[in-house]
């Protein structure tokens, strides 16, 4: 699934990690320094943003723009060097490094229109007011400045999904090629046809949709986190719990890992069933595949044992999925009042404005929903999971590995032996 696509890719993935914490330390520490020394300076703490437009090439993100490029070619280039014979080195390395770049870029438009709602709101509360000076052309400059913003994300989600699609479309490519050079031996393991046709396929957009949204929640931790530390200094009260610095960065990271943890632990389970699933599935429609052209195959009694198998497997998941679904929906209807139930003292007590209540629900939102990354795509996950093991085990016939029992079973009933394999 992977070395067909990355070289090498536990040593590169662990690189890749590595790599990227020192990029991210180098650019939280120095990096405003080495920005300023060139001439792109970050702003100053009595700056605002530019809004609009302007954002996406003020000094400070035109600096991170060269950074980025310097890093990637910096690592990039030392895995071509090591490793100069893999096909799809070039999708792999540069592709999911252009990924990362315009992840972080959908992101940017996010902070764009954040720092757009604290002027607007702010206007928008002292229009509701009826204070003095407040004009029709302030309101219209802002619209302005946010339909620029939306041009900007609308062609960011043109490019993230033309590209993405064409670089799943490679790595599906390099799967396909790898099994089908190994087909003598992953012949006879059952569904074959299927695990390369169809479970490549899965896997390939499963992976599509995961990997962008990992990405981008990571991307979002990123940019994100900084700006609710910063916005946590309007806050300084929670219900209960009293006077915390930076009350807000702390509180979605709690709540964050305890919705995390909670749907690991309940769905511990569901993985397994689903790989199991897809077994006896595929047990169920290769016996009827046979029976197509067999007239001893497909009989009412073993048809009915492989259906017996799919049923119980189906009743077993619609009850780990019962109490699943009790702790994911509950977790995620108090998630929709938890941030407004701890501000009701800050705002009843008038410590903020409209506008910065905007900013500050959605720098929460966004932190909270990329912590919670696991919570929402937990489902998808267990479906790639349950993908991911399918494949791990057709791969074993291709090392003279044991194969797992099922699979056993089924060459049993085939009467196929191992030395046929």
């Amino acid at each position: 699934m992977f070395h067909s696509f990355f070289p090498r890719p536990k040593l590169f993935f662990t690189t890749a990690i590595l790599w990227t914490i020192v990029c991210i330390a180098v650019w939280y520490t120095v990096g405003p320094e080495m920005g300023a020394a060139l001439g792109m300076p970050p702003l100053g703490p009595d700056e605002k943003a530019p809004i609009g437009l302007a954002y996406f090439i003020a000094p400070d993100n035109l600096w991170f723009y060269l950074y980025f490029t310097i890093f990637v070619l910096v690592f990039g280039g030392g895995w071509k060097l090591a490793d100069r014979n893999h096909p799809w080195s070039n999708w792999s390395i540069w592709g999911s490094a252009f990924i990362i770049f315009i992840a972080y870029f959908s992101v940017q438009v996010s902070v764009a229109i954040n720092n757009w709602r604290g002027p607007f709101f702010d206007l928008f509360q002292r229009a509701l007011e009826k204070q003095p000076g407040i004009t029709t052309g302030q309101f219209y400059e802002l619209q302005l400045r946010f339909l620029e913003i939306g041009l900007v994300g609308v062609a960011m989600n043109v490019v993230t999904a033309f590209f993405t699609s064409h670089y799943v479309f490679r790595w599906r490519t390099a799967m396909n090629d790898f099994y089908l050079s190994e087909w003598a031996k992953l012949r006879h393991i059952e569904g074959a046809s299927q695990r390369i046709q169809e479970d490549t396929m899965r896997f390939a957009s499963i992976v599509e949709g995961l990997g962008v949204v990992l990405i981008n929640s990571v991307m979002t931790l990123v940019v994100f986190l900084p700006l609710l530390f910063q916005m946590s200094t309007h806050i300084t009260e929670l219900p209960l719990v009293g006077s915390i610095p930076h009350s807000l960065f702390w509180l979605a990271l709690a709540w964050s890992v305890f919705g995390t943890t909670l749907l690991a632990v309940v769905g511990m389970k569901l993985p397994g069933l689903q790989f199991r699933n897809q077994r006896v599935e595929a047990a169920f429609r290769k016996e009827l595949v046979y029976g197509e052209d067999h007239a001893d195959r497909a009989q009412p009694p073993t048809m009915r044992e492989l259906f017996a198998n799919v049923r119980k497997n189906y009743f077993r998941m619609y009850w780990h999925y019962l109490y699943f679904n009790v702790a994911r929906y509950t977790y995620g209807q108090l998630d929709a009042i938890i941030l407004t139930a701890v501000l009701i003292p800050t705002i009843v007590a008038g410590r903020i404005t409209m506008g910065i209540w905007q900013q500050i629900a959605t720098a929460f939102g966004q932190v909270s929903d990329s912590f919670q990354y696991l919570v929402s795509s937990w489902t998808t996950i267990i479906e790639l999971l349950s993908i991911h093991k399918r494949l791990a085990a057709f791969e074993a016939a291709i090392y003279d590995e044991p194969l797992p029992d099922i699979d056993q079973r089924y060459l049993q009933r085939m009467g196929i032996s191992d030395a046929d394999q």
